[in-house]
């Protein structure tokens, strides 16, 4: 909540009030290209003015003419830039004198991009096993720690930023075991072989997702090979590995069975629309053998299994506590792109789904460069990089 005293805000913070619907205006002073790029947004996206810092620096007058005609001063503001320093300057030299209850977003957009909500699946409250499902809110992308056996746990397509990853498994006191891969990622840098060096934990990944697609070069990193049919003990659940290629060659999916069953399913079934089968660079390739995926081993598990993807594309696909989560029977229903793959013949949907490719964002070439050990970036080429919302399933996610 926003007060006459604060002048600053957590991402934390920020969160909480959009997902409680509080009322409040964004004032986003960076640049043109970068706003167009990529925004603040939520499951209720508050008001948003967008006036270039450089309009304050070369116009103020002409700046806190806009300011006053479209920021209305009886609502908190929350100002923001990409690291947290121009949007301080526009608060206290512009802002605060004239009146306005504003605090500036700590670290800006980098901090933004950065932070991740937890979620305890409530459907493992009961089981003998625990599901916690990490969302990193400005991307789209989730993330999962599974507790097992009292004091352990595996995790499943761990981000780089894995230190929320290990802050959870310290307070709880949980060691972690295992350390999986759905596939060799192209929209955030794994954070899977550096967490392993850390815990001693092996890192799985299928072989296939250890050569580059476009360079056609072998990963440098080390990891365990995963196979189709391979199930780990997990105390008295079991995880098993189902290799689902569309998306990659080595795309996986992981059935958890515990007092219920589980499909994380990384980039192939999403909440709305499925994953895309051309950031390989081989979409036509790719998509009838997407296709074959689907129909003959995805949609063929059972309607009760708890799906939990890899990515969301609105924040609105969030069920009331949270979770982004679906049985895959309702999926079956509600989902019109995984309909299509049930109901049309297999050219019709490899049609329709290459003419429903959203743009191939550049920088995700070198994103899995960077996933094979092929490139080591410093932080803030490998923020930049993973700047902006993930674009991993159909155009029709977006709309």
């Amino acid at each position: 909540m926003v007060t006459a005293e604060k002048t600053t805000i957590t991402s934390a913070e920020l969160k909480r009030m959009i997902d409680t619907g509080e009322e409040f205006t964004l004032l986003d002073v960076r640049n043109d290209d970068e706003f167009a790029r990529w925004r603040i947004e939520g499951r209720h996206t508050p008001p948003t003015v967008h006036i270039p810092y450089f309009v304050a620096v070369e116009d103020p007058d002409g700046f806190l003419s806009q300011v006053e005609r479209e920021v209305p001063k009886e609502k908190p503001v929350v100002a923001v830039c990409a690291k947290g320093d121009s949007s301080a300057w526009v608060a206290e030299e512009f802002l605060r004198p004239r009146g306005y209850r504003v605090v500036n977003l700590e670290g800006g957009m980098i901090a933004w991009g950065s932070y991740y909500d937890a979620h305890e699946v409530p459907e493992s409250a009961d089981d003998v096993v625990r599901v916690i499902q990490l969302e990193r809110t400005a991307r789209g992308c989730l993330h999962y720690i599974v507790n097992y056996d009292g004091d352990k746990a595996i995790v499943i397509d761990p981000p780089r930023h894995f230190e929320r990853v290990l802050e959870i498994t310290q307070q709880n006191g949980w060691r972690i075991t295992h350390i999986f891969d759905t596939h060799a990622h192209a929209d955030h840098i794994s954070g899977g072989p550096q967490l392993s060096k850390i815990t001693g934990a092996p890192y799985y990944l299928h072989p296939y997702d250890a050569i580059h697609p476009i360079d056609v070069l072998p990963a440098t990193i080390d990891f365990e090979w995963l196979k189709d049919g391979m199930t780990f003990k997990l105390g008295e659940a079991t995880l098993k590995v189902l290799h689902i290629p569309g998306h990659t060659l080595g795309n996986i999916a992981y059935l958890l069975e515990g007092k219920r069953r589980y499909l994380f399913t990384g980039d192939s079934i999403f909440i709305v629309s499925i994953a895309r089968p051309d950031l390989g660079g081989r979409g036509e390739t790719w998509s009838p053998m997407w296709y074959d995926t689907l129909t003959k081993k995805l949609l063929t598990l059972p309607d009760d299994v708890l799906v939990l993807p890899g990515h969301f594309s609105q924040h609105k696909e969030a069920r009331a506590d949270g979770v982004f989560a679906a049985t895959l029977g309702e999926l079956k229903e509600t989902n019109e792109d995984l309909r299509r793959a049930m109901t049309g013949s297999k050219d019709e949907f490899v049609a329709w789904m290459l003419a429903n490719l959203p743009e191939f964002p550049p920088q995700y070439v070198d994103i899995k460069r960077v996933n094979a050990g092929l490139l080591q970036p410093d932080e803030e080429k490998a923020n930049e990089l993973e700047l902006g919302k993930n674009i991993c399933a159909l155009a029709t996610a977006y709309k």
